[in-house]
């Protein structure tokens, strides 16, 4: 049963991230930009890195970044726009090493450029598949790899991977969970190989409305797979009532102090008002062959599977009659 805990609003005075450098992919605007914005105000500096792309991509305009960092430095702190895209690995070094020039470390990285293409699966392009996972799964990973060569040498810093509960399941968008669901691996990986060297390294599974999310196609969308019978009405009101971006930094800020140094490793969804952990993967039921080598037939398994770890089974998607 989850564990539920309520918590009233407090005043924050002190700035515990003062001091601190960091890098804010995707950050000129939604959640990205609340990210740095939540950064900058706990006295962290901040790299801003956002080639303004529109929401499937291309259409760059540097206006996102240049402004969100002007709203950095009115905060108090120093930042920088940076506008090359993350799936390009040289770039991503350059960045990562003008952090450490200019401001002398790097300390936190939140991984959280993104790009959207929603197609089905027998509608889906090469381009539509190929430029998600680029910009998610090998953007993630080339920020990643080149500040973690930093990290290393410090001996200390903070990644932070934003993936999404499309991980778990999503219609229509399997190069997005595809992606997601790789960060998930991606960082359970990576935590385990920097956290000798003081370096924690998790994700975060954020629910809120943007323009990214939210968009009068996705609005419409959902309507019609209420429509079909494919979700409920109180889904279909929780989706199109999504909260806003601001319930999402306050568990990333968490993870950027010291008292999160034993969460590595981990998967968080943020929302709203409500935090939570996820579980870690399990086999949940299992079965076994003694004789024979050890290996079932298929016969055996045609007999012992309904009765056994396939008693429970159900299909999310059963086959439609006529």
């Amino acid at each position: 049963m989850p564990h539920f805990i309520e918590w009233q609003k407090g005043t924050i005075v002190e700035k515990h991230l003062a001091g601190k450098n960091a890098i804010v992919t995707g950050a000129g605007r939604g959640i990205g930009q609340a990210i740095a914005l939540a950064l900058a105000e706990h006295g962290a500096n901040v790299m801003i890195v956002d080639p303004g792309a529109a929401r499937e991509g291309g259409n760059e305009d540097s206006r996102p970044a240049n402004e969100t960092a002007e709203m950095c430095r009115k905060l108090g702190v120093k930042a920088i726009a940076a506008y090359d895209s993350v799936a390009d690995f040289k770039a991503a070094e350059a960045m990562v090493k003008r952090v450490v020039s200019e401001w002398g470390s790097l300390d936190i990285l939140v991984n959280s450029a993104g790009v959207l293409r929603e197609k089905m699966i027998f509608n889906m392009t090469e381009e539509d598949w190929d430029i998600v996972i680029a910009v998610h799964m090998k953007g993630t990973f080339n920020m990643s790899r080149h500040a973690c060569v930093v990290m290393r040498e410090q001996k200390g810093g903070r990644i932070i991977n934003l993936t999404s509960d499309a991980w778990r399941v999503s219609v229509g968008q399997c190069n997005y969970a595809a992606a997601k669901g790789g960060i998930v691996s991606f960082t359970r990986d990576v935590a385990r190989e920097m956290g000798r060297y003081g370096v924690t390294v998790n994700a975060i599974a954020p629910r809120a409305s943007t323009r990214m999310t939210m968009t009068d196609k996705v609005r419409e969308g959902f309507r019609k797979r209420y429509e079909a019978g494919v979700i409920s009405k109180e889904l279909l009101d929780d989706m199109l009532n999504m909260p806003g971006p601001e319930g999402v930094p306050p568990i990333i800020l968490w993870l950027c102090t010291e008292q999160a140094a034993n969460a590595n490793g981990k998967v968080f969804h943020a929302e709203g008002g409500r935090i939570s952990v996820y579980n870690e993967p399990e086999e949940v039921k299992s079965i076994y062959k003694r004789a024979d080598n050890g290996i079932f037939s298929l016969d055996e398994l045609l007999q012992i599977m309904p009765k056994t770890i396939g008693l429970a089974l159900v299909n999310p998607a059963p086959a439609q009659k006529g």
